[in-house]
């Protein structure tokens, strides 16, 4: 299929050298969609129906077989040989069972090691002798070592997790989902979905992918890829709002950030862009030619008061309100029995009378300048946080010792969603055709709005977990969240099946949930792993270290990924340990290989991030790292759950007294 594409000549069929940019340009896309990706298989499974597709379910009538892949597979004749999973007649792949068998006879599973073919498992749906049994290939794929970034789920897709897939692009849907739920998988296959039955709407409007921070997007990137999706863009909220050369350099105390993200600052700052609107003072006199033409105060009051009435845009409004005036201007020209045209209006709102007057009744506004001036000058701050902001919060956003200009200030990953805030008050912000955003119980109601404001015309799916939100702005539910996100409409989704976390591990971390999330159901794995928890204490603080060196060269032994997660404030030590100890560590985000499976991970990035065997380093110090007890016990909550196979939990210190029953 590749060949057939890079084979193509175009020199006939392009009018211009334009056309045939674009047009090599769009074959070049279709060559690197259809690139080969080692030892991963082309197909996964099989289906026998006992009638064809769409046909009549007639007595005798022969069925049809397709084979499920990852891709649409054609060949030489163009001719199907592997249908791509998404395809409607795919869909019984996932959703048939023995109680509805969806006109299936057969699901065979293939199972592939190092990219060979080496084992199948028939399921005959249709066959009342045949008693349902939980697929041992399946459960294979699950467990299977992670090595490398994440991968596609295609082959393992389950029933829950089909439906969320497939849901439409008009709505936008929430999934609540605990540890090993799914719950990114499903989100990212959900986009590849919607790119695969609504291609040309999304490659006119966009999609994007919007991830806690680096080391995540670094970690999930090849899975769209892997599906043949190369067009969808991936960004952190901060990579968002960063802009006009703005970089983070400051970092704010946490009572100040929880303000700076409460919502009433989208209030604030529209009172604050609105207070540059000034009422004419005095009329305005039009020359042209040998004639005068005036326009009285009164009359220009109201042409202000209707644009504001109108609540558009601060900067549309401005744009507008030279062609208002200079219309009024024709009415008095038509008055006098002349006969203007448009062009005349478009040159009387160009005159410098007109422009002088836009000016000074409608000026233009710099959002950094305007979030700089709240922050700096106390007085203005009051003035329009008045009845919205107490004194005490007023206090909270006040620099100590305000910069000198937009450029020197070091603004905090909070301010720049204040800047971007006040520029949608000034200019409408484009808006994408559909936004997942992950991992978004962490989000502020400010940074919501911000998220929000790029999906205005589309859709989202909005993925995360109230259990492990880990900031003090956490959001404390998907209703509150939703509203801000603009999204109140969404369906709310809850994935409580667990694939990946095996059953003793995700038991251990739950006893947490009714101290960080009364009334959030745990999840219930389906991998019951004997021996996959130990938690063992040492003797102090010297001790722990040596121990958990061990702990992480005992688990080098075995097959897969091996991910080291401690507090902040341990990681220095246990690197220097680590190098003493001549065991080579990677970073988070950084690529695993065959060679190279040890990730040294601070509690503060685990969040997202999958390791086949865990090494978890001093609890009470993750706790402690944090700003308060229970958002450092959530974020205790999210490294306990990162092993795929097991966890072993070391402590010197005494362990939270959840978990120490």
């Amino acid at each position: 299929m590749r060949e057939d594409v890079e084979a193509l000549d175009i020199r006939d069929v392009t009018a211009n050298w334009v056309n045939a940019i674009v047009l090599q340009a769009q074959i070049d896309d279709r060559i690197k969609a259809l690139a080969d990706l080692a030892h991963t298989p082309l197909f996964f499974g099989r289906l026998n129906y006992l009638h064809a597709p769409g046909a009549e379910l007639a007595e005798g009538a022969e069925g049809e077989q397709f084979y499920i892949g990852r891709r649409h597979v054609h060949d030489a004749d163009g001719d199907p040989m592997v249908i791509d999973w998404r395809a409607p007649v795919s869909q019984p792949f996932y959703r048939a069972s023995k109680k509805d068998p969806q006109d299936i006879a057969l699901r065979r599973r293939f199972g592939y090691t190092g990219g060979e073919l080496t084992a199948y498992e028939d399921e005959h749906l249709s066959d009342p002798s045949e008693a349902a049994a939980v697929s041992k290939l399946l459960q294979q794929e699950i467990e299977r070592p992670r090595v490398g970034p994440m991968r596609d789920i295609v082959a393992t897709i389950q029933p829950e997790q089909d439906e969320i897939v497939r849901s439409g692009l008009s709505g936008s849907v929430c999934v609540q989902g605990g540890p090993g739920t799914g719950k990114t998988a499903v989100g990212l296959h959900r986009v590849a979905y919607l790119l695969y039955a609504h291609r040309e709407r999304l490659a006119r409007t966009g999609t994007l992918v919007i991830g806690p921070n680096r080391s995540f997007l670094h970690y999930i990137e090849q899975v769209l890829p892997a599906l043949g999706e190369l067009e969808v863009k991936q960004a952190t909220v901060e990579d968002l709002v960063t802009q006009g050369g703005l970089e983070i350099r400051g970092a704010d105390a946490a009572a100040t950030a929880v303000v700076k993200g409460d919502a009433r600052m989208a209030q604030v700052l529209r009172r604050a862009v609105r207070s540059h609107v000034t009422p004419p003072a005095e009329p305005l006199m039009v020359v042209r030619g040998s004639r005068r033409w005036r326009v009285p105060a009164y009359e220009l009051e109201e042409i202000v008061a209707e644009l504001q009435a109108r609540d558009i845009r601060y900067g549309a409004a401005r744009d507008a309100l030279p062609q208002r005036i200079a219309h009024t201007v024709l009415v008095r020209m038509e008055q006098a029995g002349e006969a203007p045209d448009d062009r005349v209006q478009d040159s009387v709102a160009r005159t410098p009378a007109v422009k002088a007057a836009v000016k000074a009744m409608w000026p233009a506004v710099d959002p950094a300048k305007l979030v700089l001036r709240l922050l700096s000058d106390a007085e203005f701050l009051a003035e329009h946080a008045r009845g919205v902001l107490s004194e005490e919060e007023q206090e909270l956003l006040l620099w100590a010792k305000p910069p000198r200009s937009v450029k020197s200030a070091k603004w905090s990953a909070a301010d720049l969603v204040l800047i971007d805030e006040a520029s949608d008050l000034v200019e409408r912000t484009h808006s994408l055709g559909h936004v997942v955003l992950d991992e978004a119980q962490d989000l502020s109601p400010m940074q919501y709005r911000a998220v929000g404001r790029r999906c205005t015309t589309g859709s989202a799916t909005v993925l995360g977990d109230l259990a492990q939100g880990t900031t003090p702005w956490a959001t404390r539910s998907w209703d509150e969240a939703l509203s801000h996100l603009g999204k109140a409409e969404a369906v709310l989704e809850e994935l409580t099946a667990g694939f990946r976390v095996p059953r003793e591990v995700i038991a251990y971390a739950s006893r947490l949930l009714p101290a960080i999330s009364p009334g959030l159901a745990a999840v219930s794995s389906v991998r019951e792993t004997p021996g996959s928890l130990v938690v063992a204490p040492a003797v102090d603080g010297a001790g722990l270290t040596a121990t958990v060196i061990e702990a992480c060269r005992a688990s080098l032994g075995h097959e897969g990924s091996i991910g080291l997660i401690a507090a902040d404030a341990r990681i220095a030590e246990l690197a220097g340990a680590l190098e003493a100890a001549g065991m080579a560590y990677l970073s988070p985000g950084e690529e695993t290989t065959a060679a190279s499976r040890l990730t040294l991970v601070p509690a503060s990035l685990a969040k997202g991030l999958e390791y086949d065997y865990v090494v978890l380093d001093e609890p009470a110090a993750i706790v402690s790292g944090e700003p308060d007890e229970r958002t450092g016990l959530r974020r205790l909550y999210v490294c306990l759950t990162r092993a795929v196979s097991g966890l072993t939990l070391l402590h010197a210190d005494p362990l939270p007294e959840a978990l120490a029953a």
